[in-house]
């Protein structure tokens, strides 16, 4: 690194003359539109502001003639644009969905070399598979250096169940570090049964001889591949969302540009290009039939499921790794903001733009979970929080017979007219990926950058000039931010978290002093809506999914939430209330269909009812005392009438969501057969949050107290006995309740 930035220091003194000798050499006088990296030092925070969306489309449309366009705004699209324009080339990039909104926001959240591949590198003897670990180890050390604030080290624990084994994992571990050699994390090392169960509390202890320890890095995968996106625009390259190619045109057999659409408006116009990248991921195959529609398809896609699970299903700090599932996979189970990533699955399937989470694929990963817990966790199906299933662009090999036994190696080709393909590869190698596809670029359209070679090892991502551990307190002391709230911006904004925090509501509390929550169990605040508007978000599912992870944390919480978060977007972006019920159609679908509500529901729906005779006489009653005119079914004004009789405030949307969670016959009502349900759902486990039940419950209470005060009225009885039952039943002496009316969005379960 020192000698990298003598070298730069040496050099700078000619830079200004080489990017004037270029800019002028150029055929579309790019001194006009076009502001040109120059990499003075890696460390250096880029002073140019973030151009909005608006003038990134009037750049697209101004007609300039660009020395590279990507396509694809995932990872290694984002990545090619930073390794584009710090290298001085003209860089565009279009996507037509939102940055990272495909497999790049949909992993595992790993930063790894892959332990499943060094094993097949030694059993087979397959330096291929070798390579690509040692080249993953090594951008591993890298993205945890150039980006702290979104990746950190996390010791993955791998348990031992028979005693021969000890040595097979040791010695394969062991070979993990080695490859990793100075870009090693931190060293392996084996723990006794005793201090493995210290760590990890609920593995199962049955026959558990003890556990190896190692180190990959973990990372908030949508924020990562937004901040690499951002870090591009800000040198120089102009990047957009919501923009689909629809054609690629050719001049003379050789690509020239391409047809594309702003997806947000309609509008379509031309692009010029020198050359174009083909960054799509799973949906590769597709441009290259644009390019040439006898193409033959080289991605084999792969889904792969992942669960969120409540964050007492694992430590805070430590992950699990099972080394061999039922059928021969790999399971991952890891801390992740809160709560308890498990995954994945991994089974052939097809392209589309809204994968789904199956009801087999997340009773697989649950089935392997119940392996390795102790009996006192029980894992039941209503704590999958959300569930999502992610497309891997796995490169197809016809001489190994399934997905399992593909490699996620890379693949760089190029077309007869110029067409640049990357696919294949991690999530880790995105930066090498990255560098290798634009010297394929360079190369095919014999491009002049100001710098041949990759610029992009060591160099700093958006948020990482300034940030430290310790920067969340100077948020807490100088704007009044609650500590957790401060330590999640410090996290996912780094040192633009202070921007962030300016743009705070005030609470009107003594404490906090600014933050409004978005949900009150998440540490997500008002002005982080207005601050993603700024980072490119430009509907509501761009802001629940990926600037902020609520989609991906809860599924129900980012229901709950979306209606607020709708109203500040719509002040940002100017929203009629046309366009707001749009978008909150629109997320409402794709967190039912995408972030596994409605296979969750249909999981409940299916559990027979499973109670006792008192039981169902309890919510019978409870259900008629809600019915108060006797119909037969609960409305929405039976709902409202409720929530005012304790005082609770919601608005229209959120009694609707409440009605939503238990009308499985969606005919806007609830039947006493839907309470019911709902009712065995939650005694069976495979619900843990209705705050229908809670209702139900809270009403009772509020109709016994008010029986209990016609009794006062009418026996006269001087009170103190009467005053007995009230505190028995949790009534004041001024008939409220005793630490202030019941709250109906913060309970579990364990209420009911």
């Amino acid at each position: 690194m020192s000698r990298r930035r003598l070298f730069v220091g040496c050099t700078a003194g000619v830079t200004g003359a080489a990017i004037a000798a270029w800019a002028f050499a150029a055929d579309d006088s790019p001194l006009n539109w076009y502001q040109s990296a120059t990499v003075s030092a890696k460390t250096d925070r880029k002073k140019r502001p973030l151009p909005p969306r608006s003038e990134q489309i009037k750049n697209l449309q101004a007609g300039h003639t660009y020395d590279v366009l990507i396509i694809g705004g995932g990872a290694t699209g984002a990545g090619c644009a930073l390794d584009a324009t710090t290298r001085g080339l003209r860089t565009a990039l279009v996507e037509s969905d939102d940055f990272a909104s495909g497999t790049s926001s949909r992993s595992t959240k790993l930063i790894h070399g892959g332990v499943r591949y060094l094993q097949k590198a030694i059993l087979q003897l397959d330096y291929e598979q070798y390579k690509m670990v040692k080249e993953a180890l090594h951008e591993r050390a890298n993205m945890l250096e150039v980006a702290p604030h979104l990746t950190r080290p996390l010791p993955i624990l791998l348990p031992v169940y028979k005693w021969w084994q000890v040595p097979y994992y040791w010695f394969g571990i062991k070979m993990y570090d080695l490859v990793a050699g100075d870009r090693n994390l931190k060293s392996s090392y084996y723990l006794s049964k005793n201090n493995t169960l210290e760590l990890f509390p609920m593995l199962k202890s049955d026959n558990l001889c003890g556990g190896i320890v190692y180190y990959d890095g973990q990372q908030d995968d949508a924020r990562m591949n937004l901040a690499i996106a951002l870090t591009a625009a800000r040198h120089g390259a102009t990047i957009a969302n919501h923009v689909r190619v629809l054609k690629l045109h050719k001049t003379a057999g050789k690509l020239s540009g391409a047809r594309v659409r702003d997806e947000l408006t309609g509008k379509e116009w031309d692009i010029k290009a020198n050359s174009i990248i083909n960054a799509t991921g799973p949906f590769t195959d597709s441009i290259r039939k644009m390019d040439d529609q006898a193409v033959r398809e080289i991605c084999c896609p792969s889904s792969g499921v992942h669960i969120v699970l409540p964050g007492y299903y694992s430590p805070e700090h430590m992950g699990l790794l099972d080394p061999s599932t039922s059928d021969g996979r790999v399971i991952f189970f890891l801390p992740w903001l809160k709560g308890t990533i498990a995954g994945t699955t991994d089974l052939p399937c097809d392209v589309t733009h809204t994968p789904k989470p199956t009801e087999d694929e997340i009773q697989f990963i649950l089935t392997e979970v119940r392996n390795y817990l102790n009996p006192d966790v029980e894992v039941r199906r209503g704590d999958v929080l959300s569930a999502w299933s992610g497309i891997r662009p796995l490169v197809s090999d016809p001489n190994k017979p399934d997905t399992q036994s593909l490699a996620r190696n890379h693949i760089v080709h190029v077309s007869p007219s110029g067409l640049v393909t990357i696919a294949g590869g991690k999530w880790t190698t995105y930066r090498s990926m990255a560098s290798e596809t634009v010297d394929a670029a360079i190369e095919s359209a014999n491009l002049k950058p100001l710098f041949r070679d990759c610029q992009t090892d060591g160099f700093l991502i958006e948020g990482a000039h300034g940030w430290t551990p310790t920067m969340y307190i100077r948020l807490v002391q100088d704007f009044g931010l609650e500590m957790e709230v401060a330590q999640h911006l410090a996290k996912s904004y780094g040192d633009r978290a202070f921007a962030v925090a300016k743009m705070a509501a005030m609470t009107g509390q003594r404490w906090p002093v600014i933050g409004k929550k978005l949900h009150p169990e998440f540490p997500y605040i008002d002005a982080e809506i207005r601050y993603g508007v700024r980072e490119y978000a430009c509907t509501a599912i761009d802001m629940i999914a990926r600037r902020l992870r609520l989609a991906f944390l809860n599924v129900q919480a980012a229901a709950e939430a979306l209606p607020g978060i709708i109203d500040i977007m719509a002040e940002e972006l100017k929203w009629n209330e046309s366009e707001k019920q749009k978008q909150m159609k629109m997320a409402a679908d794709f967190l039912a269909n995408e972030m596994g509500q409605m296979v969750n529901r249909a999981s409940r729906d299916k559990i027979p009812i499973n109670l006792n005779k008192d039981e169902i006489q309890t919510y019978i009653k409870r259900f008629q005392i809600i019915d108060k005119d006797r119909k037969g079914y609960v409305s929405i004004n039976d709902i409202r009438r409720s929530l005012k009789n304790y005082g609770e405030e919601v608005t229209g949307e959120q009694l609707h969501e409440i009605l939503r969670e238990i009308d499985t016959n969606m005919n806007g009502q609830v039947e006493l057969d839907e309470y019911l349900q709902m009712m065995s759902a939650i005694k069976s486990g495979h619900v843990t949050y209705s705050r229908f039940a809670r209702m139900a419950e809270m009403e009772e209470e509020h109709h016994e107290k008010e029986v209990l005060k016609k009794q006062i009225s009418v026996e006269r009885s001087g009170g103190g006995f009467v005053m007995q039952r009230l505190e028995s039943k949790g009534v004041s002496g001024g008939g409220g309740w005793r630490s202030g009316p019941p709250t109906l969005f913060r309970f579990r379960s364990s209420q009911l």
